[in-house]
């Protein structure tokens, strides 16, 4: 079986993107499952937290799509071990990665590279994890057609409602392209329920969006901070945190899902 590949996306920064692919990663690594987080970002927020930092690492994402139409062989595979889990894969990035809408300009079907990467990658995984940059470009749109699943976080605050909105217009127009509807899910992220703001976007989210919204909330909890400044993804901090339990929670509920497929 090949894997179930999940795009972690919103055109907002600060909603918990980069956190939740790499707990994700953790928490489905923890189960068991053998995964690549790969991140997309020219930003390297992902790549910088597991170490991996861009001016010191010769093979990133960039290959996957310079090399196109002949992706990088074995020897030379952007995709690393981590210091993690024995499961859990990674494949950096680089900030080149944001040139790419130039360099791939005339490049026929530059839309579907990375599935075409992923199609030949994929069986060695039970799970792959796509981190996105949150600008609307070829990246993104790379992202969103390879993945089964898109994950949506949001954070549960007013302003982080527009960038709901731009990646829900995103994929309404590449859907006109598609031969089927993206799939995808939302996550409510650093929820806090001492807010009263925040309890009203989470009712307004559990109404717009009925069984589109998971049911796990991811609370705000100061060891993501924490992991991140360790190189670690939570799991390896802090196993028995409340955000590292609410990953795993999230993790079952996506893996019950991929079980009925």
């Amino acid at each position: 079986m090949s894997a179930y590949v999940i795009a972690v996306a919103n055109q907002k920064g600060g909603v918990g993107k980069t956190t939740t692919a790499l707990s994700l990663g953790g928490s489905f690594a923890r189960m068991g499952r053998k995964i690549l987080v790969m991140d997309l970002d020219p930003h390297a927020c992902a790549s910088i937290h597991m170490a991996f930092f861009p001016e010191k690492t010769q093979r990133t994402a960039l290959d996957i799509f310079k090399s196109y139409p002949n992706f990088p062989d074995q020897q030379n595979s952007p995709i690393y071990p981590t210091h993690s889990e024995p499961r859990f894969d990674f494949t950096p990035s680089s900030i080149q990665l944001s040139e790419l809408d130039a360099d791939l300009k005339d490049v026929p079907g530059k839309g579907l590279i990375l599935k075409k990467w992923l199609a030949q990658t994929r069986r060695g995984y039970e799970v792959i994890i796509i981190d996105c940059p949150p600008q609307m470009g070829v990246i993104l749109v790379n992202a969103l057609v390879a993945a089964d699943e898109v994950i949506i976080p949001t954070q549960t605050d007013f302003l982080a409602l527009h960038g709901f909105k731009l990646i829900f217009d995103t994929m309404r127009l590449l859907n006109k392209a598609l031969k089927s509807p993206i799939k995808y899910r939302v996550l409510p992220t650093m929820f806090d329920r001492r807010a009263g703001a925040c309890r009203r976007i989470l009712n307004i989210l559990r109404k717009k969006m009925g069984p589109r919204l998971f049911e796990t909330v991811i609370n705000t909890d100061t060891k993501f901070r924490e992991s991140s400044a360790r190189g670690r993804v939570i799991h390896d901090y802090a196993p028995k945190s409340r955000g590292a339990q609410e990953y795993t929670r999230l993790a079952r509920e996506i893996d019950r899902g991929i079980k009925k497929l």
